[in-house]
């Protein structure tokens, strides 16, 4: 691609020819014949919109042992890695995206398109979009579908949009394998935020220090019409602090408020409200050492549930290659309503939309989790940088209440797991 050339830097190599013409002018006037004056390189041209297209994908896959060997087969406060003792083609992941380039001072706009298969999306669906197109465990899901845009009016550093289909801003872990630390998820990741939206938001950047978001959606996981459980919208909104303690902390705090509970379920549900509130602390101490503090809250008016906690990561990078990480968190489930585990490859999407479903629960538990990890990216060929091995050990256990793990027989549950990431 050709390199990408801001208005400010434009500019400034325009003033510069201008003030040397005439030097190089007189240097010609006098210069032998066929001598070719210095400084007569043309600039190279702004690459092109279609230029700077993107189209990627990725693959996960991965195993997950459970020594116990439940009798329900199901390692209890995982989702994506629900499975146990058995292999799982976690995701195939299809992207073609235009980004906003950061660094436009003017107008810019983009899009983004991508589409998941894979047995994680029996977790991801928006409601009414092919989340009864296929029965078997792998699924096929819409995960991004949404026009970009930034705007240089209002604040210092102008004002993005997203409108259509789009992951959740909320949280540290994400659905895109390729952007997380480890192979399974938290419990605040499982349960405790949404993972997608249909709607749209506005990002104010105020200043290099202050981002302020805004903006409206359908609610948790739900599409348009038939494909939302109720009938009223959801706000979302907070703050981004950037640049913090010489540019090496960041924090995003992010609320979201709706009407979440199906109505065929939850009388008078366009007014009971779900509020879920997230902040992430990511502390930068230097390129091989990362520590992140996510907090969280989540509370049900229609099922008086609540649910809290909070996780913590370190990050130490030991070369190209090889990096080590840990995860320590705890998480209440206060009344036994947001952990459960989902057995059928329809159960999750069915509970949401208020439809018959077997949904296992430990009942009122605080759940704690310990994860050690690697990373290690071994050398490929250039058509799949970046693919990466990951291995892991887990315990969870019931801090306080229930017997959730090994077929609901048992306090404590550890895991060894791996997953294979091919990046392309």
């Amino acid at each position: 691609m050709l390199q990408r050339f801001s208005k400010a830097a434009l500019a400034a190599l325009g003033g510069t020819i201008a003030v040397s013409a005439q030097i190089e002018i007189a240097a010609a006037q006098t210069a032998p014949a066929g001598d070719v004056p210095a400084g007569d390189t043309p600039a190279a041209a702004p690459a092109a919109w279609s230029d700077t297209l993107k189209l990627h994908g990725s693959l996960e896959a991965g195993f997950t042992i459970n020594p116990a060997g439940p009798g329900d087969g199901l390692n209890f406060g995982q989702l994506f890695t629900d499975k146990s003792n058995e292999p799982l083609f976690n995701q195939l992941l299809l992207t073609a995206e235009r980004p906003l380039d950061p660094k436009a001072e003017g107008d810019d706009y983009g899009f983004k398109l991508q589409g998941l298969f894979g047995t994680d999306a029996r977790y991801t669906h928006f409601l009414g979009e092919f989340d009864r197109s296929i029965h078997d465990r792998h699924q096929v899901d819409i995960v991004e579908a949404n026009f970009l845009a930034h705007f240089a009016v209002l604040t210092d550093g102008g004002v993005d949009i997203k409108l259509g289909q789009y992951s959740t801003p909320l949280g540290y872990e994400v659905i895109d394998a390729t952007a997380n630390t480890f192979y399974s998820h938290s419990y605040i990741f499982n349960f405790g935020i949404p993972l997608k939206h249909t709607g749209g938001y506005a990002t104010f950047h105020v200043d290099d220090a202050l981002d302020i978001y805004a903006g409206g959606d359908t609610g948790v996981n739900t599409s348009l019409f038939h494909g939302d459980n109720n009938g009223v919208p959801a706000f979302l909104g907070g703050i981004g602090l950037n640049n913090l303690l010489d540019g090496k902390l960041s924090v995003l705090a992010l609320t979201h408020i709706g009407a979440e509970n199906p109505s065929n379920v939850i009388a008078d549900a366009d007014h009971q409200m779900r509020w879920i509130n997230d902040v992430v602390f990511t502390y930068k101490q230097d390129d091989d050492n990362t520590f992140v503090l996510e907090a969280n809250y989540i509370k049900d008016d229609g099922f008086r549930a609540q649910g809290y906690g909070a996780a913590g990561y370190y990050i130490h990078t030991l070369n190209d290659s090889l990096s080590v990480a840990g995860r320590a968190e705890v998480w209440r489930d206060a009344n036994g309503f947001f952990v459960g585990a989902f057995p059928n490859p329809l159960d999750f999407v069915n509970t949401e939309k208020g439809e018959p479903a077997t949904v296992i629960s430990a009942g009122k538990v605080t759940y704690g989790a310990l994860t050690l990890g690697l990373t290690y990216k071994p050398p490929v060929p250039d058509a799949i940088a970046g693919a990466m091995i990951r291995p892991e050990v887990r315990y969870d256990r019931a801090l306080a209440g229930g017997l959730p793990f090994d077929n609901q027989t048992a306090k404590g549950q550890a895991t060894l797991a791996f997953d294979i990431v091919v990046p392309f």
